[in-house]
């Protein structure tokens, strides 16, 4: 892959997606047990059929996730999601969930470009007017990507994580779509 972010190709992924995106995702919750609410073992138990309702998503509603590529034919090297609260009172707002790049990709501009589609997307979603999200507050790397998009911290959740006998803070982030 060149270090050109210009070359990705970044879709919504579908029920045909499932696996591959249950792989990748599996990867980064072993590979950053403390950036995901999900444990490794929580998600292999629950399965790949535990994304399905998400991965039929629509992006009209605000609920989808996307999937980036090297290429067409290239393996999945990316993955963000958008989840729409349902409470009628809380339908303009949305989370970002799920972000991991693979580590042999990481630094190349996937994270940033799949975060851009997400905002491009959730910017023509009806009603919708705020995205959030929670990072880990000793994240610096992906804080700074976060706030170079627009999202502001609003927050802090105190040991909002417990991941190997270690709590861990999250920093709660929001961007106002125009």
């Amino acid at each position: 892959m060149s270090d050109n972010a210009d070359t990705l190709l970044i879709r919504q992924l579908g029920p045909a997606d499932r696996d591959a995106y249950f792989q990748l995702r599996l990867r980064g919750l072993k590979a950053h047990p403390a950036s995901f609410g999900q444990s490794y073992e929580e998600a292999l138990a629950k399965g790949a059929a535990q994304y399905d309702s998400t991965l039929q998503g629509s992006e009209t509603e605000g609920t989808f996730l996307l999937g980036a590529y090297a290429s067409a034919d290239a393996p999945l090297i990316g993955v963000v999601g958008l989840l729409r609260n349902k409470a009628h009172k809380e339908r303009h707002k949305a989370s970002v969930v799920g972000m991991y790049v693979a580590q042999e990709t990481a630094g190349r501009g996937v994270g940033r470009a799949l975060l851009t589609e997400l905002l491009t997307r959730a910017a023509r979603v009806d009603g919708l007017r705020q995205v959030q999200l929670t990072v880990g507050s000793r994240n610096d790397a992906a804080r700074k990507l976060y706030e170079s998009l627009g999202f502001r911290k609003y927050g802090c959740e105190v040991d909002a994580l417990h991941v190997d006998g270690r709590f861990h803070d999250e920093d709660l982030m929001a961007r106002f779509l125009a």
